[in-house]
């Protein structure tokens, strides 16, 4: 009987945990979005004008994690497989040509500088999403990116984010299975960013 009554005590006790945990990484997400946002505004103002031809739309942008944001802050679809691939970083700048066809073409043409982490892989039961909780903080990833890995919970991810800013969403470089060890000598490091090759969203 006491057997039974301790695991229901240790079982409201990691029910209270994990709802002290979803408010303070809504909290915390929260407070990312108004930093995001204001790190967007001033990249914004290296953008070029737009350009138009008779044969395209060219609109430079900042990807934010998840999608491009012109400088009048409208938002254009970035598709995740081109995102993940390329390991588009917040901040980056993106040049998106939209041909007569309406397709859109991306490249990358003004990478932030980037650092990378490795931290914990956790999935939302709910949602289906996942984050990576590295250096105290959490960041969203997209979706396309640990599939591609095969990630799932307990996996621990190599991410990259910007050197110089905050930001809510990571590129996922890698995931280590779980029972798989880092190499030897394995640390934070710096990485400088590259042109993305100019690919087409499927």
């Amino acid at each position: 009987m006491a057997g039974e009554e301790n695991l229901n005590l240790l079982k409201q006790a990691l029910e209270n945990i994990k709802a002290n945990t979803e408010q303070a990484l809504y909290i915390l997400e929260k407070v990312d979005a108004k930093e995001l946002k204001s790190s967007i505004k001033s990249r914004t103002k290296e953008l070029a004008p737009e350009k138009v031809s008779k044969n395209a739309k060219i609109i430079e942008g900042v990807f934010d994690g998840q999608n491009m944001v012109d400088a009048n802050g409208k938002v254009y679809s970035v598709a995740p497989n081109y995102a993940s691939k390329s390991k588009l970083v917040e901040g980056d700048i993106l040049k998106l040509t939209i041909m007569p066809d309406g397709s859109f073409l991306y490249k990358q043409i003004g990478p932030v500088d980037r650092k990378r982490l490795v931290g914990a892989l956790l999935k939302d039961d709910e949602t289906g999403e996942f984050k990576v909780l590295a250096d105290g903080r959490s960041y969203k990833v997209i979706l396309a990116s640990v599939t591609y890995f095969k990630g799932d919970t307990g996996d621990q991810a190599v991410i990259l984010v910007p050197k110089d800013q905050d930001s809510s969403w990571a590129a996922v470089e890698n995931v280590i299975k779980e029972g798989e060890t880092l190499p030897n000598g394995f640390e934070e490091e710096l990485v400088s960013g590259f042109d993305a090759e100019l690919l087409s969203p499927k």
